[in-house]
């Protein structure tokens, strides 16, 4: 699901991974104070066009969406540094099909700030010409940051499009989540209409082998921490 957070809505729940701490957003991004590091996962920008040459039709304003709420969350914490962990763009000629204001709107959100474009499966060979700088994966201190996760203590990635469901009061709720056992962090997709894969699913027991990690669930004004055990 989609959920649109108001601008002003920010998370006070922090998320450790090794020996950094980071603030878990709303949106679905994390940010390293210590560093001024903001790092999103899995935008798939284009995907509405990119089903559309397929004849699914979608409304083609994923892209618009999706870095308009880049922009609130690069608003609220004004980074030095942003870094994008790969499938940015869904598929390799996605980025070919953004609009003139699209591109004016991704180098407006780089201007002031280092930009690092991670590849990823969907987008393994990203040009030169998006701006920032393109890279397989970044080791900042303690953090590497890559599209695919490894289970590598110390990693922050994306790929799997976490999310999880919980009963709270009579009732069910799926959302998307960032999956961390303090050690590794799976993050959330951050694309409008990126979808999810449960934390259930065998692909998460292989990042966390003792199922001992906690879903750290986007609500609609706050994150809330809750074992994977208890999710479904």
């Amino acid at each position: 699901m989609t959920e649109h957070v108001a601008p002003s809505l920010t998370s006070t729940r922090t998320l450790d991974v090794s020996t950094a701490t980071f603030a878990a957003d709303l949106s679905g991004a994390l940010f390293w104070e210590e560093q001024r590091l903001l790092v999103v996962s899995d935008l798939h920008l284009e995907k509405g066009s990119s089903f559309a040459m397929r004849g699914v039709l979608l409304p083609p304003y994923d892209t618009f969406a999706t870095l308009g709420r880049l922009a609130a969350v690069i608003a609220r914490h004004d980074p030095r540094i942003v870094v994008a962990l790969g499938d940015s763009f869904h598929d390799r000629t996605a980025h070919e099909r953004l609009s003139p204001d699209d591109r004016n709107a991704v180098a407006a959100l780089q201007g002031g700030r280092d930009w690092i474009w991670i590849s990823g499966n969907h987008d393994p060979m990203l040009p030169r010409d998006l701006g920032g700088t393109v890279a397989d994966e970044v080791t900042i201190g303690p953090i590497t940051f890559r599209h695919e996760p490894t289970g590598a203590s110390g990693e922050i990635a994306g790929h799997l499009h976490p999310k999880a469901r919980v009963s709270a009061r009579g009732r069910s709720m799926e959302r998307r989540c960032f999956a961390s056992d303090g050690m590794r962090a799976v993050m959330p997709a951050f694309g409008a209409y990126a979808g999810g894969l449960s934390i259930r699913d065998a692909a998460f027991a292989r990042i966390f082998p003792k199922n001992g990690f906690v879903a750290h669930l986007l609500g609609d004004r706050r994150v809330h921490a809750i074992a994977a055990s208890r999710c479904y």
